[in-house]
């Protein structure tokens, strides 16, 4: 039994306590109403509104093509349908790197607009000014190491990061750092398993992973990728628990072939 299954809404600070008395915290993406609306229905404790709409929404490559304006958007369909989960908001690639002003801007316009609960960043020591400016105006902050998409250029592929001893040493002083600098929680992608455990045992913020073992105090996945509606993705991190993409290609084939051969509508489906 959850020990916060009662709690009527998740904030920053039952994320803190949960990684005080060792329950896991699970965490999916969402970018609608209705599977918003759905993910909260099933307990999850937060929701994150990722600029991973750029691949699974919009159908781009990267997530770097996304703006402000379509994360608020997606943001404000989430909300809607949320009444427990903590909403944490991507912002997106180019509005929050070039100076503290322009990061503060975007996030208040997440929170203000958006309605999000939280926003969360990408990177450590480079953009320290951005966090500091963010977490002093009072909005909650995420960050998010290892494997950050948004530098996918420079980094020139999507395999596990921090492998070697001098970028893991970068990411566990990145990881101490953004949790003096006030950020609540922090996202693990793709790192050695053994790291995200020593990164998750030195610091007293949650730690989310994905793709970075299980001893990260929760977890995150993307929603379309978890319920299995994108078949063409496949990394070893990701578990499918349901094959969306054969039932639902299943059903319209069945609907187009119903209406072909007019069984569909019936007599009891009629005025």
């Amino acid at each position: 039994m959850s020990v916060h299954s009662e709690i009527k809404k998740i904030t920053t600070e039952t994320l803190r306590k949960m990684k005080f008395d060792k329950e896991k915290i699970s965490m999916l993406t969402a970018y609608d109403f209705t599977t918003a609306k759905m993910l909260d229905a099933g307990g999850v404790d937060a929701i994150l509104v990722g600029d991973s709409a750029a691949n699974v929404m919009a159908g781009f490559e990267t997530t770097l093509p996304i703006t402000l304006d379509q994360m608020i958007y997606h943001t404000q369909c989430v909300v809607r349908g949320v009444e427990r989960a903590l909403v944490v908001a991507d912002l997106p690639f180019g509005t929050y790197q070039s100076n503290p002003e322009k990061a503060l801007e975007s996030a208040v316009r997440m929170m203000k607009e958006g309605g999000a609960h939280s926003v969360k960043i990408e990177g450590g020591a480079e953009i320290e000014d951005s966090i500091r400016k963010i977490v002093n105006a009072g909005i909650p902050v995420m960050a998010h190491l290892g494997l950050t998409p948004q530098s996918i250029y420079q980094f020139g592929t999507y395999k596990v990061r921090a492998k070697e001893n001098d970028e893991a040493e970068k990411l566990l002083k990145d990881a101490k750092l953004v949790e003096e600098l006030g950020c609540f929680a922090l996202v693990l992608e793709k790192i050695p398993a053994h790291l995200a455990k020593k990164v998750s045992e030195s610091i007293s913020i949650p730690t989310i992973g994905i793709g970075a073992g299980s001893e990260c105090d929760g977890q995150v996945l993307v929603y379309h990728d978890m319920v299995g509606m994108n078949k063409d993705f496949s990394p070893k991190f990701l578990r499918r628990y349901l094959n969306l993409y054969a039932e639902i290609t299943g059903a319209v084939a069945q609907y187009v072939q119903d209406v072909k051969e007019v069984r569909f509508p019936n007599e009891n489906e009629s005025y």
